[in-house]
């Protein structure tokens, strides 16, 4: 993991076209700008991750289906 101290205002590049701005700082709490093409996702990792458990949840269940067609 890389850390890297930013003040109000500053921002961090990822890659050539993907940039994070400071855009606020209070107690406890940072709120950041994301500037990045559209085709890229961003979600809170809260979010990513319960997406990802009812994709997981989601094949679960397409392939008890596939199942019972096959024994038909």
């Amino acid at each position: 993991m890389l850390i890297i101290t930013r003040k109000k205002g500053e921002s961090l590049m990822i890659g050539d076209d993907i940039e994070i701005t400071i855009s606020r700082i209070d107690d406890g709490s940072v709120k950041i700008g994301i500037n990045a093409p559209k085709n890229i996702s961003i979600l809170r990792k809260e979010l990513y991750e319960q997406v990802e458990e009812e994709n997981k949840q989601a094949m679960k269940i397409d392939m008890g289906l596939l199942k019972n067609i096959k024994k038909k």
